[in-house]
């Protein structure tokens, strides 16, 4: 569906007892179609002047009316991912999809090359559309940002946001910490002792509570973790592989290793199958995810499975609650994660 972007001069009707545009204007010293203009995103504003405009509707509390209910179809929702490339994305886009299409709302996708926080030429484009809302993957706004889409009423969820998000904007996730936890006490019950854990990055929330409930199944157990068999990687192949070649070439190499996903478990088979180690008789493999992938590698891999289509429906719905003037049911959804047992995981060698 196309878009139009608002016109420069089209004056939005005021706020419920707020201050207008016009009001917002004389105090800035600005004209009305300039106000209008950076309320509209658009680029042909002086960056002094913007920062003039946006700190008086600050002050003001400004907060646009939506023009018309949210939840008649059509529309666009902008869908934003920290990083693109890897079928974990693509279970979440699926997810959002499935959920748009039902209300007839378009889907753009950007992706924030490895950000987890999106630059303000994104956010001036997005409000020249602009959107129904806005699905944040693994990123979150900062708090200028946040205001500035608040100022126009355009809402916003988080999908495994990289922190804490604020306390008025909704996020869906899913139980990291139970899935580190049931990875690793798969592990310990089948007889391992020395286990690795190739996690992922430092910066993300759901990396660190899933070492979080690894170490905890370890402590459960009464069993010390090696802090030299904890690695981070970044969720994706080559970060498995190479964290794995160094750890298994050593000579109190890891009976097991748990990575923090299915891209980085695939690494880790590469590794070992290099190095001449069978999974599950040498080493046992546990991922994270369950992408589709997971069973058709060599050997089917045991993981964690975290519902991500269903995230990714979870969060449209929430951001259609939104936008039709409500607030979701549940403004902190955090969905459960489960084992999935295959064959690359087995009790030690002797």
């Amino acid at each position: 569906m196309s878009t139009t972007p608002a016109s420069a001069g089209a004056v939005p009707p005021p706020p419920a007892g707020g201050a207008t545009i016009a009001t917002i204007a004389r105090e800035v010293g600005v004209s009305v179609p300039t106000v209008s203009k950076v309320l509209n995103g658009r680029s042909d504003v002086a960056a002094g002047t913007r920062e003039r405009v946006e700190a008086a509707l600050e002050r003001h509390q400004y907060r646009r009316r939506r023009a018309a209910p949210a939840r008649k179809a059509g529309g666009l929702i902008d869908l934003v991912f920290h990083r693109l490339g890897s079928g974990w994305s693509m279970e979440i886009i699926r997810g959002v999809e499935v959920e748009a299409g039902a209300q007839r709302t378009s889907v753009i996708l950007s992706e924030l090359g490895g950000e987890h926080r999106p630059p303000q030429d994104w956010l001036d484009t997005t409000m020249t559309r602009p959107p129904l809302g806005v699905v944040l993957v693994a990123a979150n706004l900062t708090e200028a940002q946040h205001q500035q889409l608040d100022r126009r009423s355009i809402p916003y969820v988080v999908v495994d946001t990289d922190g804490e998000p604020p306390a008025d904007v909704p996020s869906v996730g899913s139980d990291n910490w139970n899935g580190g936890l049931l990875a690793t006490r798969h592990l310990i019950g089948l007889g391992h002792r020395r286990i690795a854990c190739i996690s992922g990055p430092t910066d993300m929330l759901c990396s660190r509570a899933r070492l979080d409930g690894f170490r905890s199944a370890h402590d459960e157990a009464g069993i010390a973790h090696d802090p030299a068999l904890v690695a981070h990687g970044n969720f994706y192949v080559e970060a498995g592989y190479k964290h794995a070649l160094r750890m298994l070439s050593a000579p109190d190499r890891p009976t097991a290793i748990f990575a923090g996903s299915d891209m980085q478990a695939m690494g880790i088979l590469r590794a070992a199958q290099e190095l001449g180690l069978s999974v599950p008789r040498d080493l046992s493999v546990v991922g994270y995810d369950d992408l589709p992938l997971a069973s058709w590698m060599s050997p089917p891999l045991t993981t964690v499975r975290q519902p991500l289509m269903e995230m990714g429906a979870a969060a449209t719905r929430m951001l259609f609650e939104m936008a039709a003037g409500g607030a979701p049911a549940v403004p902190r959804l955090n969905l459960a994660t489960d084992l999935i047992v295959r064959e690359s995981t087995a009790p030690p060698p002797a």
